[in-house]
């Protein structure tokens, strides 16, 4: 590979969240951080180079991007995503959980329904509840170690429930699933015919493994376009979070005029100059270092099947279809949350997501970022199995 993505990183001392604020969120000092969604990569040169540029100016005044900034997202959707995009739909913001809030308090009044699809990332439940609407839950169901969808569930849940906003995420996080055309297009038709506005998160989409492939939710049908709200970032793909921008893109002028106005009651104004320049360049010159990324990601897939399979067997691999995120079925350690806490983290000094932090049918699960160098994920796996004795 052109890109060394063995190279261990000391991130240590570097006001990272991930390796740096263990007392903070209360765990002890010294364990192997693989919880937050956070990659172990620098990232590609092309970025690199131009945050070092932007940098040797010595001048960081308000900033906003040309129409480069865009044609940049636009060529990287069409091209690797076959959808269209149209430079008047985008709206900045700071990240995609910042562009939820704003789109609940825009589109929502408090008590209103708002569907989600758990187990699913946490922060959806979070901004649902801290803005005093209703949650609403449509489970994903595992059938044979694939989740599954229940769809007379689905349409039930907002009929019943008078559900405004469907969060949708696709490939989903944390289950790994990336939900097929037909999938998407039963969810569309029934958000389309109970006129519910779909928050379509696709932040992982550029983590697609073979025999699969993304679908942009809002290219499907004209019809869709016209009730969604596309959530889009760099900062998965390129390991780009703590730059915080995200592309929102918004085909209904209606419900653009209204996200726009939410927004600017939040004070907020322009994202900060070095995620705009390297958020460019990422989608600019990055996509051979995507691509090897993809392939990295996909032999550490390998390494954690083969060792589960002869070496872990209370432990199963919910096979991922998209994301550098695994979720693990250890129901079969017949241990319970806090027996599993403290094999996890006082036997074999490891820091993961608790299933449970996802949904209450996360239970007896853990999430694992495999986004990082294959010694470190080695170290986890053999740490883990030394602690089961």
């Amino acid at each position: 590979m052109k890109y060394n993505f063995d190279e261990i990183i000391d991130r240590k001392n570097t006001n990272s969240w991930k390796y740096d604020f263990s007392a903070e969120l209360g765990k002890p000092d010294g364990l192997l951080p693989l919880w937050v969604a956070d990659m172990d990569f620098r990232v590609p040169p092309c970025v690199q180079d131009k945050v070092k540029e932007g940098a040797e100016l010595g001048i960081y005044g308000y900033s906003e991007a040309k129409s480069e900034y865009f044609n940049a997202i636009e060529k990287w959707y069409r091209k690797y995503h076959n959808y269209k995009l149209k430079e008047e739909w985008l709206v900045k913001t700071p990240g995609i959980v910042f562009a939820i809030s704003t789109a609940i308090r825009a589109f929502t009044e408090k008590g209103d329904g708002i569907l989600v699809q758990p187990p699913v990332y946490y922060p959806f439940c979070d901004e649902i509840l801290h803005s005093s609407r209703k949650l609403v839950t449509n489970d994903l169901h595992l059938n044979n170690l694939h989740y599954e969808i229940d769809f007379g569930d689905f349409e039930n849940k907002i009929i019943k429930n008078n559900v405004k906003i469907f969060i949708l995420c696709n490939p989903h996080n944390p289950v790994g699933r990336v939900f097929k055309n037909e999938e998407l297009k039963r969810m569309g038709d029934i958000c389309a015919r109970h006129g519910v506005i779909v928050l379509s998160d696709e932040s992982h989409c550029d983590f697609v493994y073979p025999s699969h492939k993304h679908t942009v939710f809002a290219g499907i049908k004209k019809e869709f376009e016209q009730i969604t709200i596309n959530l889009t970032s760099p900062s998965m793909t390129f390991n780009l979070a703590g730059l915080q921008v995200a592309n929102i893109f918004i085909a209904n002028k209606d419900l653009r005029v209204k996200f726009n106005k939410a927004m600017a009651k939040t004070g907020y104004g322009r994202l900060n100059y070095f995620g705009l320049i390297a958020s460019q360049a990422a989608y600019e010159g990055g996509r051979e270092w995507v691509e090897q990324l993809n392939q990295y990601l996909q032999s550490n897939i390998d390494f954690v099947r083969v060792f589960l399979q002869n070496r872990l067997q209370g432990i199963r691999l919910i096979e991922p279809e998209g994301t550098y995120l695994i979720w693990l079925d250890c129901r079969g350690l017949s241990l319970n949350e806090e027996e599993r806490e403290d094999l996890i983290i006082k036997k074999a000094g490891l820091w993961l997501y608790s299933g449970r932090q996802f949904g209450g049918c996360g239970e007896g699960f853990e999430r694992i970022n495999i986004a990082c160098p294959r010694k470190t994920l080695e170290t986890a796996f053999y740490r883990l199995l030394k602690a089961l004795g």
